[in-house]
């Protein structure tokens, strides 16, 4: 089975042949039709989660999937062989840039039906994001105002989109060039980070979405309203985070000192900040999937690269200032 590996930090990966997945009693095995890239591709291929995603190198790398059911698990009873499925595997099982994967029962979901391989597998993370930002942490509802960085990227176009669909007022950042774009997915408000300061033009926010971090993170402290929520997904991850990962003392109090200026700065304007990474749910990937079939949510993918092509799709990405996804493509 061929794969592309990671076999030393910041290297190009290398496209190898691999031994074919284990498949456990409550696992699925998947022919890959297509794969998601994500920045979190490109930041575990650097070494810049090291710390807390401590994989054993060589790896395959790959978060998102989407293909055919060829074997199932004597335990698994929602899916069967010849089903079209899309997944986003367990942090600990990576693995989608490979011809096959093994992924478990309960982080995958049906396709939906109106949707192709390439635009199914453009989902999963970036829609697993928003979800758990909006929908779990954040409870967004109707009458509520939120602020939604990078509209036009790959978690922010599919953002836009829930939290609207919720209820939310929705501004976002986005260029002169994406302000139509963003505005069609559902933005009521777009603010030109090129030309305007959103800080100096938002105010009272209930909730903000950020995937930028740094100094766009700590001016967004400033646009909530007294008990509002900044949930980053770019860092600095947080003491909940180190110990949901159930991280080592020295790791918890790395973590610990990375975010407390963040931290610190938020509890003096009386709002709260919390680091988001997410994590694979089937239950939630279906509930997404009822969502795109219902014509609320629209994948975005900006371009499509052949499977052998993944290397040079990653530096795509990491280029920047394209609209949504990118993916990947395997011949069937």
């Amino acid at each position: 089975m061929r794969a592309f590996v990671l076999t030393k930090y910041k290297q190009p990966l290398e496209l190898r042949e691999t031994a074919e997945p284990e498949v456990g009693d409550r696992d699925v095995l998947i022919r890959v039709e297509a794969v998601g890239l994500n920045q979190l591709d490109e930041k575990i291929r650097v070494g810049e989660f090291a710390q807390i995603l401590p994989y054993s190198l060589p790896v395959v790398l790959g978060n998102d999937v989407a293909g055919t059911v060829i074997r199932v698990g004597g335990l698994v009873e929602s899916v069967r062989p010849g089903d079209q499925v899309f997944a986003r595997p367990d942090e600990r099982r990576m693995g989608a840039f490979a011809e096959r994967i093994a992924v478990a029962e309960s982080d995958l979901a049906l396709v939906p039906t109106r949707i192709t391989a390439a635009e199914a597998a453009s989902l999963p993370l970036v829609a697993l994001t928003a979800w758990q930002a909006l929908v779990e942490r954040g409870r967004v509802g109707s009458g509520q105002r939120v602020l939604i960085h990078a509209g036009a990227g790959g978690v922010g176009s599919i953002a836009i989109q829930l939290a609207k669909h919720l209820g939310a007022t929705v501004a976002t950042t986005a260029s002169a060039a994406n302000a139509d774009f963003v505005r069609r997915l559902g933005a009521d408000v777009v603010v030109d980070y090129r030309t305007e300061d959103f800080e100096e033009v938002l105010s009272d926010y209930d909730l903000v979405l950020d995937s930028l971090g740094g100094e766009n993170l700590e001016k967004s402290l400033r646009v909530l309203k007294p008990g509002g929520l900044a949930i980053g997904i770019s860092g600095p991850p947080d003491p909940a985070f180190a110990k949901r990962k159930k991280l080592n003392a020295v790791v918890r109090l790395a973590i610990a000192a990375l975010s407390r200026r963040i931290r610190g700065q938020a509890k003096r304007l009386g709002v709260r900040y919390e680091f988001l990474f997410m994590r694979a749910d089937g239950a939630q990937l279906s509930s997404i999937a009822t969502l795109v079939d219902d014509g609320v949510i629209t994948p975005v993918v900006s371009k499509t690269y052949p499977f052998d092509q993944i290397p040079a799709a990653l530096a795509d990405l990491a280029a920047g200032g394209g609209r949504g996804k990118i993916v990947a493509t395997l011949e069937v």
